[in-house]
């Protein structure tokens, strides 16, 4: 039995055609997406079929929510630094003030679920235009849990889902309460429970649904964006496979593929949580391990490539889109722990990192932009995807002091935490060694290095802060 053709709709500059009987309209049409694993090396993200490395930072999570006269220059900074990606919650809490909410407030001062704000889908797509324009990728997190909560700044009080502020619905006929004052973390908000393979909340459901299919008329018209249904959740794993297969199936009635994961929320990444998304590459096409950012030092390290051996049998990109560190945060991290997690990730293996939003991260302020730079100036010598870890070619090392990773045609890079001293195998590569130090506190290419090979060699840093040591 031949199966039916799905009912692809396909831009062409405004025009409608008709072709096996389904609407076409062709000016985004293509045979992939920009975006997409790379497959030559699938651990890694490929642009328009080149692989590529994905480096960001912001100083927020949801810069759709920014007027245009903030958010333009803040992607032309990303863009300066040499960032490629951002974090793009679809929150809509009011953290700064100028957040709007996806749906129309009546002059009563309820809300009509019903109708959307315009304002709040306009923002959205400009916010996807201008980063397309910059080549920036967009993580989109489907659901945040903080907006639905009442624990930090009474965000649920103020929603629009909840019963107290909309005509749509009462407690009684959605099953919300007007007041969740418990850390979403301990998971009792009936908002993550209405799919029906958890508790069947179709009214409630009625109303998510059409959000996200309000959202992905917009963003599947573009082809930079991956979809995480989660910020570090603790929802049921029905939850999340609910979203993914939505998004999914709505790009494929479009003819189109996308890639999306989950992201769990605990801390250490053998966790059965984070085993619904690593054993399940079928429906979850990367993984986000940015709660392995919680960790510090060797731990950190030894945590990420737990990850990257288990999915050995089949690789996929492997994203941290928090990196948390900043001196004087909440979570003790300080600002040397948000360089060392994003240098360790990016010689372990990782796809893409991302520094987090100030005050849990460095944002895209001087330190994160130095860093960003320098990440570049080794891409551009020794290609990340072309490396794998290369602990074994260090010796004499202490623990936290310097990291490794060497690709097969013989470039080799060594981070340096701090002022440090190693022994470096070089024995495979006689004859005159040509290196690179570069600052990663400056973001400049400090010196060159030169030296013998064929022995192990003495490699020790230029002085204090952090260094990364390029031999091309």
């Amino acid at each position: 039995m031949m199966k039916s053709k799905p009912n692809c709709i396909v831009r062409f500059a405004g025009s409608v055609l008709i072709a096996v009987g389904a609407l076409v309209n062709v000016e985004s049409a293509q045979t992939k997406p920009k975006i997409a694993p790379w497959p030559e090396n699938p651990w890694y993200w490929s642009m328009n079929g080149e692989p590529v490395t994905l480096i960001g930072g912001s100083d927020d999570d949801n810069l759709f929510q920014w007027p245009a006269d903030l958010l333009i220059p803040q992607l032309n900074r990303i863009q300066q630094a040499g960032g490629n990606v951002i974090r793009n919650t679809m929150s809509d809490r009011p953290d700064k003030g100028f957040e709007v909410y996806p749906y129309l407030r009546l002059d009563a001062g309820k809300y009509d679920l019903d109708q959307w704000n315009s304002e709040y889908w306009e923002r959205f797509q400009f916010m996807l235009k201008e980063t397309a324009r910059r080549g920036i990728v967009v993580q989109i997190e489907v659901w945040d849990r903080f907006d639905y909560t009442d624990v930090r700044q009474s965000n649920w009080k103020r929603h629009p889902y909840n019963p107290d502020n909309n005509i749509n619905y009462t407690t009684e006929t959605s099953g919300l309460n007007n007041h969740y004052p418990a850390h979403p973390g301990a998971n009792q908000q009936p908002f993550f429970f209405t799919t029906p393979k958890q508790r069947n909340n179709e009214l409630l459901l009625s109303y998510q649904n059409r959000f996200v299919e309000q959202m992905l008329e917009i963003s599947l018209e573009f082809d930079h964006v991956l979809y995480c249904m989660d910020n570090e959740t603790k929802a049921e794993p029905e939850w999340g496979a609910y979203w993914a297969n939505k998004i999914k199936g709505a790009a494929v009635d479009r003819c189109k593929t996308v890639y999306v994961t989950e992201m769990w929320d605990a801390w250490n990444l053998r966790s059965d949580e984070h085993k619904a998304t690593f054993d399940h590459p079928e429906l979850y096409d990367f993984v986000d391990v940015s709660q392995n950012n919680h960790n510090s030092g060797q731990k950190h390290w030894d945590n990420f490539l737990y990850v990257r051996e288990y999915l050995a049998s089949q690789p996929r990109p492997m994203n941290t889109t928090k990196t948390y560190g900043a001196t004087g945060n909440k979570f003790g991290h300080n600002d040397q722990d948000a360089v060392e997690r994003v240098w360790r990730h990016l010689l372990a293996g990782a796809a893409s990192v991302r520094f987090h939003r100030p005050d849990s991260g460095l944002g895209i302020g001087e330190k994160a932009f130095n860093c960003i730079r320098a990440a570049r100036m080794v891409n551009d010598q020794a290609p990340f995807w072309s490396l794998t870890p290369w602990m074994e070619g260090l010796s004499e090392r202490e623990e936290n002091e310097a990291y490794a990773a060497k690709s097969e045609d013989g470039k080799i890079v060594v981070y340096f935490t701090g002022n440090g001293s190693v022994l470096l195998d070089l024995t495979e590569s006689p004859g005159e060694i040509k290196a690179t130090w570069i600052s990663i506190d400056k973001g400049i290419i400090h010196r060159p290095w030169t030296g013998t090979g064929g022995a192990w060699v003495n490699l020790s840093s230029p002085g204090k802060g952090n260094w990364v040591w390029v031999k091309y």
